[in-house]
């Protein structure tokens, strides 16, 4: 268990705040302290109300104060995680909300197909761009009926079906994090095309390569090794080929 002054000391420190400076910013949300107030805090002489500890909290930036408290906190997911998991975590987080379908608030319209001519219009052309980030998603997004729906030009998205976002560098130098992708939905691919995969649940962009010594999804990146793909035991599933990069 850590003592309340310890992790105010620590966090204001690692701020670059002065017992001045966190003082000001408290007197900034209305709570009336000085800074022989904090310096009562840190070194135990009076204890802090949990009011203003909710504001120092805010201020000093502490992610979790029950687990800074009491050393763990079971009720967060990411308390049993090291850093590399928790890491991991974080960048599937990001992929939520980045398109911003599951954040609090966020309009999410459920997949309803529509006529082909409301599809254009003035030169526009809608797609689905789904949230997941190929290279660190799920293979479940396709399944999903949450996306965001984007207009893009008719002539660039021309055989496009869908769109999704790419992570990670595996695919450059021709696709980058980040980028986004439009895609011709089919569920099989010639050898030799980049297209969008599912393999063992993770969605990815890759190379398809079909030879007689094997099936392997490659990276364009030569510092990633070519995945090889068993069909009597991986589960596996072609969304389509990428068309255009955006």
């Amino acid at each position: 268990m850590e003592n309340i002054g310890t992790i105010i000391t620590t966090y204001r420190k690692k701020a670059h705040l002065s017992q001045i400076d966190l003082a000001e910013r408290l007197q900034e949300e209305g709570i009336d302290v000085s800074s022989k107030s904090v310096s009562a805090w840190e070194t135990g002489r009076n204890e802090i109300s949990a009011r203003t500890f909710l504001h120092v909290c805010r201020i000093l930036e502490i992610p979790d104060c029950l687990e800074e408290y009491f050393g763990s906190n079971p009720k967060d997911p990411l308390a049993a995680l090291n850093e590399e998991g928790k890491q991991k975590a974080l960048s599937y987080i990001d992929m939520l909300v980045n398109p911003v379908s599951y954040v609090k608030g966020a309009d999410v319209v459920p997949y309803e197909p529509a006529p082909a001519e409301k599809r254009v219009r003035s030169g526009k052309k809608k797609l689905r761009l789904y949230d997941a980030r190929v290279s660190a998603g799920t293979g479940d997004f396709l399944d999903s009926d949450y996306y965001t729906t984007i207009e893009v030009p008719s002539k660039e998205a021309k055989n496009a079906d869908f769109a999704v976002t790419i992570n990670g560098d595996s695919m450059e130098p021709e696709y980058h994090d980040h980028d986004m992708v439009y895609v011709h939905r089919q569920d099989t691919l010639e050898d030799g095309e980049i297209g969008i995969f599912s393999l063992n649940d993770m969605a990815y962009i890759k190379k398809f390569r079909d030879t007689a010594d094997g099936t392997f999804l490659i990276s364009l990146n030569p510092k990633y090794p070519p995945i090889p793909v068993q069909p009597d035991r991986d589960s596996f599933r072609i969304f389509g080929k990428v068309c255009r990069t955006r």
